[in-house]
This record gives structure tokens, C-alpha cells and sequence, in this order.
């Protein structure tokens, strides 16, 4: 599907003094000024990203009260339970935790809901036989700020409940011991951005204070910590939450933390994954490396096996964890191949792309663990919002199923227009899930397109792509892209740069990958010649090899380590046939102290 591509307007007056000032290229200024960066001390400053700007764990509504009762509630040798999730954010907010109250001998545990059978959040059978269990005190990650009715269970069974959460709240806060979010009512926290375990790296930071009697912790607490930082920059990336002010921070330091001084787990992830000879990790790395892998066990029902990989001490058993988290990834890959194969064949029987404004697709026997990735893949390939539907096997008449937008469509807001067709749903505006009768499905998908067709209008049903700068291959140099690399880390809010050049030329295009699903080849302008490469892309092989004329290029610079040698290589993004014979010149060529 073709894609709009709309190049960002900037203060050029503001970019050449950056530049200028600065000491910069002027493709890096103009990305600086786009992130609101205008002077040559805030570009320093965001540049070197220190992490003493990391706000004391005080600050954070609701820290210093559970710290207190979890510290007191260690030492009396109470039993707490956390009480997590199954995804890499609520993973490594578990373990964060977990690994914090054995660093002080507490009698602590951890409870995590079965994906496929449970659910997301705090259920009341759950709270009910954790009680039976001895537990005395829960400590929710990652969730809990809108389970009212269950924090009204766990005081009905005399368990102490706290609540560590960054999710939309109900209209009414649980009832609980302690509440930790970086929103709640009546506090002014400066950042609202943080993940489930941005949210427990300040909490278990808090306890550490508590433990060394000082705002600057002991040595014991600071490794610890260090270690955190790491587990928290996963789930950081892995929640897809903005990569800004204090993520921004704690991912930058955390990849250091993952690479120089991991965690037992997390040496063995990256050993399987195969980043162990990598010189630096970045955000791509966790993104599309290690949280696959953690979130196959949970997508599979396994979130307990990746929890004890981040916990172990034991280096072997680690091993043997991370081998069969890969395992996992390799079955979960293999289960979205197949589903997003029976995906496009009914596509090709029932999709009318000139009229169908969204998509709605349901098979029986899919995994409702892997449903949601396939429909992202639909509706990035189709360019429209896509519900895929899981029906059960054994012919049970409820369906699970997960929706992904486009367009800029509010999917929550469609959903709940169609609301008398389903039995429940829940999400956000760019992702959701739902649950449906098996008889409701045809009249939910002709509500559903009825509802897009209403939303969204014909003009408007065209994805963009945003482009931060018009930039030819002869200032993309080896010098600029590090530079660039510099705004790093890359992810939600801090996007890696998309450039364009104009009138290049793409020869000996090839497929990569068993499945041909990557492209590489080589884009050239006059004398120069860069590697490029097209992750997902193999569609555009065809099309791509038949084009005669110089092309327009959307693409990501990066620089790839091989053998020791660096080098600029372009991520395609996107690309057409160029309307122009001659490309347009618009551009021109310390560590922290920890704050524990």
C-alpha cells in the first residue's frame, strides 16, 4: 500500500545557530531542533544524558509509604507476594522486585496469571489462594490501579495490598495500603511516562534507602540496583512507553548495565540471542532480541520460567532457561507464520480492498497469545485496522480477539460503539482486545467497518510516513551517524532519524533470510555506494528489481560493527519511483555518576 511521506518543517534560522554553535552538522541540528533541542548547553546535556538527572525514588506518588511497609513487613518476616504480569514489563518488574527482598532475606514470593486461562491483572480466586497460602502481604506490578472490587477481597481476607502501577485508573482508586503511580490524584509527579518497572526500579531504590539509613545507598544495594537498572531498561523498551526524560535515562545507563554487569539470566539471554560479541547494546537490541524471547514464554504461558531466568543465580540453570525461552520464541515465530499464512489466504477470499475499510478475520484453533502480532503485521502490510479472532478448538462459541489500528484510528473509541456486539473489550487507541460470541462476529465486522467508514475519511485513509530530514547519501558519513546515535536510545517518543534521499539508485537487490522475508542491496549516488537493507520487506522484491529509473528513499541510518571494521548502513523504510533526475542538497555535511 502506498504511504504518504510528509517531511518535517523546522526554524531554519534556530537550526544554523545550533549548528553553528554547537559544532555540529546541520542534518544533526535539525534533528536536535525537532526534539526541541536549541542551544548548544541543552544539546550537551541531552547528548550525554546523565544519569544524576534521574529524580530521587521520594519524589514518586506513593513511594515512600510502600517502601516503608515492605521494609517493615521484611524484617518482621512477613510473606509478600508479587503479585506481576506476564508480558517483559510485568516480568521484570517482578524480578526487580523478587531479586530486591532477597537482598534483605525477605520471605517473598511471586504469582503470576496464566495468560491463556487468567487474564491480565489481580483476579479474586488468585487473591483467595494466596491467602490460603500464608500470604500476609501483595504487592502488585505492572497492575492493579483499577481492580477496585479485588482490593476489596484482599481486605476482606486480612492481606495488606499494595499497588505498583503506571495504567489508565478507574473512575474510583482501590481501596489499598499503598498506591505507587507516577499519576495519581493529588501528587504533581514531573514525568508520567514510566513503565510497570520504571515504577519498581524506584520502589525497590526507596527500600534500599530505607535499608542503608541513607539517601546514598551501600555497596551491597548499589550493585543491586545497577543490576536493575538493567532489568528496567527491558521492560522500559519492551512496553513501548516514550523514550524520554527519565526512560530515556533509565534505558541509556540500563543497556551498559546489560552488557558490562548483567544478571546472571540476562547473560545467558543475550548468549542464545546472540549479542554477546556486540561492543554496545542499544534499544533495538532489547526490542527485537531480548523482549521476544521473554514475551514468547508469556504469549505461551510460561511467564514463570522467564521470571526465574531473570532471578537465578545459578548459572547453568540459567542456561538452560534461556535455551528453552528460545525454544519458545522459535515455536512462537513458527505459530505466527502459520496463522499469518491462514490470515492472508481468507484475506484473498473476503477483503475487498477498494471498499472493506478495516479488516476482521477469525480462525479456529489460533493462538490467542500470537494473534495480536499478526494483526500489527496486517495492518501495517494493508494499511487498515485489523481485528484477528481466535475461536477455541473444541468448539467453544466464545472468541478471544485482538485488534491493531491504522490511520490514526482510536480503536477503544470504535470499540465501544460496537460494544452490543461484544462481550467484553479493553485497550488503548492504538492496540486492543476483546472477546466476542461466535455467532457475532458477522455483524461486528459490518459494524466495525461501518463505525472506520465514519471515523476515518477516504482523504485520510492513507498511512504517512514522517520524515525528519531531507538528507543526500554525501553527508550521511561515518562522523554524522555517530553523532546521530548519540540522541540514542531509540524507541516511542525518541524514534530512530527517518531520512530521505532523492534520485538513488537500488541495484543487486536480493532476498535474505530462510523465509525471504529481508532485502538487501546496495543504494548508490554517483561515487557513492551504501549497503541498505529492508527488514520485513521481501514483498517489494519483485517491484523493486522491475524499476529501471533512480528512486526516492526513506531509510534509517546505522552503523554496522563487522569483523571490527564500522560502517554506515540504511534501513529502508520506504521508497518509490523518483519524479527527479538530481537529488535536493537541503543538508549540509563522560560517564555518570550513579545517583543510588
Amino acid at each position: 500500500m502506498s504511504k504518504r511521506w510528509r517531511v518535517r518543517s523546522c526554524d531554519h534560522h534556530s537550526v544554523e545557530q545550533l549548528e553553528r554553535s554547537a559544532g555540529i552538522s546541520r542534518v544533526v541540528a535539525e534533528l536536535l531542533v525537532h526534539r526541541g533541542v536549541t542551544n548548544a548547553t541543552d544539546a550537551e546535556s541531552f547528548l550525554t544524558a546523565n544519569l544524576m538527572d534521574l529524580r530521587p525514588p521520594g519524589m514518586l506518588p506513593g513511594v515512600k509509604e510502600a517502601a516503608k511497609i515492605l521494609h517493615d513487613a521484611i524484617k518482621s518476616g512477613k510473606k509478600i507476594t508479587i503479585y506481576g504480569d506476564y508480558d517483559a514489563d510485568g516480568m521484570t518488574s517482578t524480578s526487580i522486585l523478587l531479586r530486591c527482598f532477597a537482598l534483605f532475606d525477605g520471605n517473598a514470593n511471586y504469582y503470576v496469571p496464566n495468560r491463556l486461562n487468567e487474564g491480565y491483572g489481580l483476579n479474586d480466586e488468585a487473591i483467595e489462594q494466596l491467602a490460603k497460602d500464608g500470604t500476609q502481604v501483595i504487592v502488585t506490578v505492572d497492575n492493579g490501579i483499577a481492580s477496585v472490587a479485588q482490593a476489596l477481597t484482599a481486605r476482606r481476607l486480612g492481606i495488606e495490598l499494595i499497588i505498583t502501577d503506571h495504567h489508565e485508573m478507574a473512575d474510583e482508586l482501590p481501596q489499598a495500603a499503598a498506591i505507587v503511580h507516577p499519576r495519581l490524584p493529588g501528587h504533581n509527579y514531573p514525568f508520567d511516562g514510566l513503565c510497570g518497572a520504571g515504577v519498581a526500579l524506584k520502589l525497590a531504590w526507596a527500600i534500599c534507602q530505607l535499608e542503608s539509613g541513607t539517601e546514598k545507598v551501600n555497596g551491597r544495594c548499589k550493585d543491586f540496583l545497577v543490576a536493575a537498572l538493567g532489568l528496567a531498561a527491558i521492560g522500559t523498551v519492551a512496553d513501548v512507553v516514550p523514550l524520554v526524560d527519565e526512560n530515556r535515562l533509565i534505558v541509556k545507563h540500563g543497556l551498559n548495565s546489560l552488557k558490562f554487569s548483567p544478571v546472571e539470566g540476562v547473560a545467558a539471554l543475550c548468549s542464545v540471542a546472540r549479542l554477546v560479541d556486540k561492543p554496545q547494546f542499544s534499544s533495538e537490541d532489547i526490542a527485537f532480541s531480548m523482549a521476544p524471547r521473554l514475551n514468547a514464554a508469556g504469549r505461551l504461558g510460561q511467564a514463570d520460567l522467564a521470571i526465574e531466568l531473570l532471578t537465578t543465580a545459578d548459572d547453568r540453570r540459567a542456561r538452560g532457561l534461556a535455551e528453552y525461552l528460545q525454544e519458545l520464541n522459535v515455536n512462537r515465530d513458527s505459530i505466527e507464520r502459520s496463522i499469518y499464512l491462514a490470515a492472508n489466504k481468507q484475506l484473498k477470499e473476503r477483503f475487498d480492498a477498494e471498499k472493506d475499510p478495516a479488516i476482521v478475520l477469525a480462525g479456529r484453533g489460533w493462538h490467542v497469545g500470537v494473534i495480536g502480532i499478526v494483526a500489527g503485521r496486517i495492518a501495517e502490510k494493508y494499511s487498515r485496522p485489523c481485528v484477528m479472532i481466535a475461536l477455541d478448538e473444541l468448539g467453544k462459541k466464545v472468541g478471544t480477539g485482538s485488534a491493531r489500528s491504522a490511520w490514526g484510528l482510536n480503536l477503544h473509541q470504535a470499540l465501544a460503539k460496537c460494544s452490543d456486539d461484544l462481550i467484553t473489550f479493553g485497550g488503548h487507541a492504538a492496540a486492543a482486545g476483546l472477546r466476542i460470541d461466535e455467532q457475532h462476529i458477522d455483524q461486528f465486522r459490518t459494524h466495525f467497518c461501518e463505525r472506520v467508514e465514519e471515523e476515518v475519511p477516504p482523504d485520510q485513509r492513507v498511512d504517512e510516513i514522517v520524515i525528519d530530514a531531507e538528507a543526500p547519501l554525501p553527508v550521511i558519513t561515518l562522523t554524522t551517524v555517530k553523532k546521530m546515535e548519540l540522541m540514542a536510545p531509540f524507541g516511542a517518543a525518541n524514534p530512530r532519524p527517518l531520512l530521505c534521499a532523492k534520485a538513488v539508485k537500488a541495484v543487486n537487490v536480493k532476498t535474505m533470510g530462510a523465509s525471504k522475508r529481508h532485502l538487501a542491496m546496495s543504494i548508490q549516488h554517483g561515487a557513492i555506494r551504501l549497503r541498505g537493507i529492508a527488514f520485513g520487506k521481501g514483498e517489494w522484491y519483485e517491484e523493486l528489481t522491475q524499476q529501471e529509473g533512480p528512486v526516492d528513499i526513506a531509510y534509517r541510518p546505522v552503523i554496522n560493527e563487522y569483523n571490527g571494521r564500522r560502517s554506515v548502513e540504511l534501513h529502508l523504510a520506504d521508497w518509490k519511483p523518483s519524479v527527479e533526475s538530481q537529488p535536493q542538497n537541503s543538508s549540509r555535511q563522560s560517564a555518570a555518576d550513579l545517583p543510588f
